[in-house]
């Protein structure tokens, strides 16, 4: 964003977002059309700074001809919204065109920012609830929708396009990329590359470690994976080149580390405010749950660095004149400021749209008590890239409601979990794999926020189910249910086991709410969300389509796909721990059981790490192998009595010390 007219109007349209969230009240419907048109008119003229394009170009003056569409297209929902409710919602020409033209401007819009696979996509959707569904046979089948009803969902209600998602990123995604912006603005990232040298640098891997505390901090703070890698990757994989690690290796870990910025809390991405919202649970809930499971994700990929630091005998390494914690705390210690602000207003219940705005208040008064106090015009910069950062995300998050509408109009995420649940048999463990695979083919072509948005729709609830299962048929034995909840039983045949295979998703919901606490339920829910969620993430790091790797790729100077495979193997905690969310209480139990998961698991992954390496303290062999595949299943397999779990970890230890003692006998 270079010129300065769309620099300024890039300022003035964060002023009015920060304005209608922190102290106007504006009809989310509007808001959700200006947001869209504004976002639209800006992407529209930044293809202008293309140096390719001059004011004779035809594509100059297409762009200014879509900018100004798309201020028309949410000026007329506006202005002429209550007169089509007057009509009684009978559409005049005027209402087809604009409607057909918003759609247009999101298809196009998506493919400059995102490429085909979205607009494809919204393109069979349309087709799909227009008149597709009626060729279609099975689960599948659906009658079709006239063109003015499908217009007037995707346009003119909050079910379609300036629906839940569109709401979204005007609203909390808009403010915490702005809140992003501004940390870095104020030179939070060097502070925190040099805090992770401090920290990491002294131990086994520590170049590698560095990558690990650097850029997952950084990718908390920026939303993007990639952008993250781009950004902390041109000092962490030359930084662990240098210090002995093979390039493909170094630009894995900094892909790895990267996508796991988006899992760590207190700023999780615009997921976590998607998820927050479509599961109406508190983003504070989520963030307190999401955190031992996101250190549990950085300890793997740490355990992945010093296993390859051991088998590349790398010692630590730390110059005489490396910088002390003190000195980098004294001199940094106000970027602290703005992270504890935001928590604390969160905690004391703000919503997390105030909590952004006093916490991006805090970075510019926390910076004046630092050498580069924020000006104004730093003040500027910061607001203005924070802007050009948001276009992609709005962009798509407003098109991908028109795929949401389609799927709940159609009840395609029903059939969608039907299918599901018939080929995986009611097994849980299936239907991870199955959603898992279904994740990885959505990444190819959406990105993470989106594929997620769209796999929650179609599989969270089954997910739910299934995890609930267990817990409901034991409340049904342990107690006599409720007559009205003996009477739904008795529809079935009155065994509660059978009649929860038989009996629909709908019914087992009110089933469920009559027999479970509330907290339990909320904390299932939120367990089958992050699932998805985590296993969104994957699309950054697994082959064949992998941005984050391939980013993290052109700066190590490797092959693209071969680091994809070797940034999948570090990333293995994306598939590892959401079994751990399905198959243990580490989200939905208590603090005492999240913490006695926790302490299990991390040994747990140690082993799997060095069974995935091949090598532990030393090379493995088969027998080795063996036992550490039975350990890693005593540590992880919860169900499990906890003198099973002592026995796994016992294991483990002795394994750690017969290789010590092997290895001081052969030198």
């Amino acid at each position: 964003m270079n010129s300065t007219p769309l620099r300024w109007a890039a300022f003035a349209f964060a002023l009015f977002h920060i304005y209608c969230n922190v102290f106007a009240s504006i009809s989310e419907l509007w808001l959700s059309a200006i947001h869209f048109g504004g976002f639209v008119a800006i992407c529209a003229l930044l293809g202008n700074e293309d140096p390719g394009l001059t004011r004779r170009s035809p594509a100059y003056w297409t762009n200014i001809g879509l900018a100004l569409l798309a201020v028309f297209v949410a000026a007329y929902l506006i202005l002429f919204e209550n007169a089509l409710y007057a009509r009684e919602t009978e559409f005049i020409l005027g209402d087809f065109v604009f409607a057909l033209i918003a759609i247009a401007l999101a298809i196009e819009f998506t493919r400059r920012t995102t490429g085909w696979f979205m607009p494809v996509l919204i393109a069979v959707s349309l087709s799909y609830i227009l008149f597709l569904g009626r060729y279609i046979g099975g689960v599948f089948a659906f009658p079709g929708l006239n063109l003015e009803t499908v217009l007037y969902r995707s346009y003119f209600t909050s079910e379609g396009m300036f629906g839940l998602t569109a709401q979204i990123s005007s609203t909390f995604v808009f403010m915490f990329i702005i809140f992003g912006s501004f940390l870095l603005k104020s030179g939070a990232g060097d502070f925190i590359v040099r805090l992770a040298q401090c920290l990491a640098g002294r131990f086994t891997g520590g170049a590698g470690l560095v990558a690990v505390v650097g850029s997952g901090l950084m990718g908390s703070v920026s939303g993007s994976a990639v952008a993250n890698t781009v950004s902390t990757g041109v000092i962490t994989i030359p930084m662990m080149r240098k210090s002995g690690f093979q390039p493909r290796f170094a630009a894995g870990v900094e892909a790895a580390s990267s996508t796991g910025g988006a899992l760590m809390p207190p700023v999780m991405g615009a997921g976590a405010f998607v998820l927050a919202s479509y599961t109406q649970i508190p983003y504070l809930t989520v963030i307190g749950a999401s955190m031992l499971p996101a250190v549990l994700y950085f300890l793997t990929v740490s355990f992945f660095i010093r296993i390859e630091a051991k088998r590349l005998g790398l010692a630590p390494q730390l110059a005489a004149d490396a910088e002390k914690v003190s000195t980098v705390l004294r001199e940094g210690w106000h970027f602290i400021i703005p992270i504890v602000t935001l928590v604390a207003f969160l905690v004391s219940g703000r919503t997390p749209t105030t909590s952004a705005a006093f916490a991006i208040l805090s970075v510019i008064a926390a910076s004046w008590i630092s050498p580069r106090p924020m000006g104004l015009n730093d003040i500027f910069d910061a607001v203005a890239n924070g802007v050009k950062t948001m276009v992609s995300t709005a962009l798509l998050l407003v098109a991908v409601g028109i795929i949401i509408n389609v799927v709940t109009t159609t009840g395609v995420g029903n059939a969608f979990s039907l299918m599901i649940a018939d080929w995986a048999g009611g097994s849980l463990l299936i239907t991870l794999l199955l959603v898992a695979l279904a994740s990885l083919v959505l990444g190819m072509g959406l990105p993470v926020t989106a594929s997620y948005i769209v796999l929650a729709t179609l599989s969270a609830p089954l997910i739910f189910d299934l995890i609930s299962q267990s817990q409901l048929l034991e409340a049904l034995r342990a107690a006599d249910p409720p007559s009205n909840v003996a009477a739904t039983i008795g529809l079935f045949g009155g065994d509660a086991a059978l009649a929860l295979q038989q009996m629909p998703l709908e019914m087992k919901q009110l089933v469920r709410a009559e027999m479970l606490p509330a907290e339990l339920l909320m904390g299932m829910l939120l367990s089958a969300h992050l699932i998805i969620f985590w296993l969104s993430q994957d699309s950054n790091v697994t082959p064949p389509v992998c941005l984050v790797s391939f980013a993290a790729a052109g700066i190590a100077g490797t092959r693209p796909i071969a680091t994809g495979f070797t940034s999948w193997k570090i990333a293995k905690g994306l598939y590892l721990i959401p079994v751990l969310f399905a198959y243990s209480p580490l989200i939905s139990g208590s603090w005492a059981e999240r913490l006695e998961v926790f302490l299990w698991a991390c040994p747990g992954l140690y082993a799997l790490a060095g069974l995935l390496q091949w090598h532990l303290e030393k090379p493995i062999n088969a027998i080795i192998a063996v036992l550490l595949a039975l350990s890693a299943a005593l540590l992880m397999w919860m169900p499990l009595p906890i003198y099973f779990h002592a026995a796994g970890a016992a294991l483990l230890a002795g394994v750690i010390i017969w290789q010590h003692q092997f290895a001081k006998t052969t030198h």
